[in-house]
């Protein structure tokens, strides 16, 4: 691989990596403890994630329990989940926080589908526009480059385009899988 392609190849490996972080914190009906990774709870001034507040464990298909390490931030840890857009209501017995996972009807499954596909073609659309500027980086090489080295240098960024727009799909396609599982 050229030196040139390189740069680019990383930025769309690390658009894949982005996608796959961000379906993860979708919920499948399942307990995940992932979709907890983005709230955060107000911790002496400072928004801190829950994972750090407490030991975040799944006893069940369907059930995610946080002992919160510092029994005065449980009220604080209840309503960062209230406040997000989780669309679950903790139970709390000033102990442990239960988040009880509802199982998902078909509606819901299929609205969690589009919302994933939404998601990859934008990873795709994102892919394509790093391929667009390496196209048009190698173009501005002409007079350094020779054409012939420019042209292999696209046909290879084409490639490499390829195999992580069907990387893209194959991420969507478990996921879809995942959520579609009764």
């Amino acid at each position: 691989m050229s030196e040139r392609i390189k740069p680019y190849e990383e930025k769309m490996g690390k658009t894949l990596k982005s996608l796959e972080t961000e379906l993860q914190s979708i919920r499948a009906g399942r307990a995940n403890p992932h979709v907890l990774d983005k709230i955060t709870a107000d911790y002496y001034g400072a928004p801190t994630p829950i994972a750090q507040l407490g030991n975040v464990s799944v006893p069940e298909a369907r059930l995610i329990q946080i002992d919160v390490w510092d029994r005065s931030m449980t009220k604080a840890v209840v309503k960062a989940i209230q406040k997000s857009d989780l669309g679950i209501n903790p139970s709390d017995d000033g102990k442990v926080i239960r988040l009880i996972f509802p199982e998902l009807n078909e509606e819901q499954r299929k609205l969690l589908v589009k919302d994933v596909r939404k998601k990859g073609e934008g990873a795709k659309v994102a892919c394509r526009n790093i391929r667009r500027d390496g196209n048009d980086a190698l173009k501005k090489l002409k007079k350094e480059v020779s054409e012939d080295e420019i042209k292999d240098d696209e046909d290879e960024l084409q490639k490499i385009t390829d195999k992580y727009i069907k990387k893209v799909d194959e991420v969507v396609a478990a996921k879809e899988k995942e959520l579609m599982t009764v």
